[in-house]
């Protein structure tokens, strides 16, 4: 054991040497899970608010009644009006962006309930500008004007506005505190959080490994009285321990996501900033408990990523040609990653749990949710570190062989 410790000792000294591992284990997953969580969220509710404070540009094709086109121009409290122009073609003025919509009443347009007419609404479909700023307050000024119409001509009646809504249907959040906080975009979590840890441990092993083969000092290594299983283990560890390094880094910035949304989100945000906060999982908070599980899964996957990077990194030559080895380990991580925004829809039973890297990406999902499960976080333990040891016993043999230990 203490010649295990002695390798990893001077394989954790050379790579905590290494700028770029540092950066890739420390400061990336410390500064991009908040950035995610909390900046990008601030940043889109910021762009979106100030659409509500632009008074954007809408043609006008046809006549549009004194009424509405007074709201249409009217400022509110929290959003200004549009201001209105006269065009030929709404399609072209759209297009080429002299207007951000146009409206064309292709039908006269009523002044009072019991009419119709139509209306019509052209803007870039798609286009998050346009979107959420000329055709949202088009939308919302017209549906305003037609309730208002309506309830005129119900009071004229002497009937209540409430005959048109016989029942009142009400939205009542069955989610826990945790699961509600998580947002819709939580399935990223997990994604993030592996990719830290691969770009972690992947400096360590290739540099360990192809990298002392490429400069000719793991033959020198190799000729020393130590086991080369002992050597195996050595830098075994040290990549794991970085792996560790990058996932506690991980789950240190993902604590810190909830304290610097408190600390940065501006007080009376509209509703459209709340929500966009709330998707990204801004106001992500775990306890103890869920952190906890967050780690133990995280060191797993650290475990079985350092022995799949070890044994990769054997069959290379040159640090080059083991990245390109390591290539695909990626894409084992994005398509389940990309997989889990529909983890909702599937049946996740015991095998699930206990697939290696799958298992542990539906244990950090459920932990963001509040639907931590002992027994599911002790499966996907146990088979990412099965895994993790056949994967070890088939780099022993490997190293042990003397066309790999000494490939040229």
């Amino acid at each position: 054991m203490a010649s295990v410790w002695t390798v990893a000792k001077q394989e954790l000294l050379t790579t905590l040497r290494d700028r770029r591992t540092l950066t890739s284990s420390i400061l990336i997953p410390l500064l991009l899970i908040p950035l995610f969580t909390v900046g990008l969220p601030l940043l889109l509710g910021t762009l979106l608010g100030g659409q509500a404070q632009t008074r954007q540009t809408v043609g006008v094709v046809g006549k549009l009644p004194d009424a509405l086109r007074n709201q249409l121009t009217l400022d509110s409290k929290t959003e200004k009006g549009v201001r209105l122009v006269s065009v030929t073609d709404p399609t072209a003025a759209v297009q080429k962006g002299d207007v951000d919509a146009a409206l064309k009443a292709t039908t006269p347009l009523p002044s009072e309930a019991g009419k119709s007419g139509t209306l019509q609404l052209f803007y870039k479909v798609g286009n998050l500008k346009a979107e959420s700023g000329a055709a949202s307050k088009v939308r919302s000024v017209v549906q305003t004007y037609n309730k208002d119409l309506v309830s005129k001509k119900l009071a004229e009646l002497k009937l209540s506005p409430a005959l048109l809504t016989p029942i009142t249907l009400s939205t009542v959040n069955a989610s826990n505190a945790v699961e509600a906080s998580s947002g819709q975009l939580a399935f990223i979590i997990p994604f993030f959080m592996l990719q830290f840890i691969l770009a972690g441990a992947t400096a360590a092993a290739t540099d360990s490994t192809a990298g002392e083969r490429e400069r000719g000092t793991l033959e020198a290594l190799l000729a020393t009285p130590a086991p080369r299983s002992t050597v195996l283990m050595g830098k075994l560890v040290a990549t794991t321990l970085t792996g560790l390094l990058a996932a506690a880094f991980s789950v240190i910035g993902l604590s810190l996501s909830a304290p610097l949304a408190l600390l940065l989100t501006p007080a009376g945000q509209s509703a459209s900033q709340s929500a966009i906060q709330q998707a990204f999982g801004g106001s992500l908070a775990l306890g103890p408990a869920g952190f906890g599980a967050v780690l133990l899964a995280a060191a797993s996957v650290a475990l079985l990523l350092s022995a799949a990077l070890l044994t990769l990194s054997l069959f290379a030559r040159s640090v080059k040609e083991a990245q390109t080895y390591i290539a695909p380990l990626t894409i084992l991580i994005i398509l389940p990653a990309v997989m889990l925004q529909y983890a909702d829809f599937l049946k996740t039973g015991a095998g699930l749990y206990a697939a290696p890297l799958i298992g542990s990406m539906l244990v950090i999902l459920d932990t963001v949710k509040g639907a931590l499960s002992g027994p599911h976080l002790l499966l996907s333990l146990g088979g990412n570190v099965l895994a993790a040891g056949a994967l070890t016993l088939l780099a022993t043999r490997l190293f042990g062989r003397e066309g790999v230990a000494f490939k040229k």
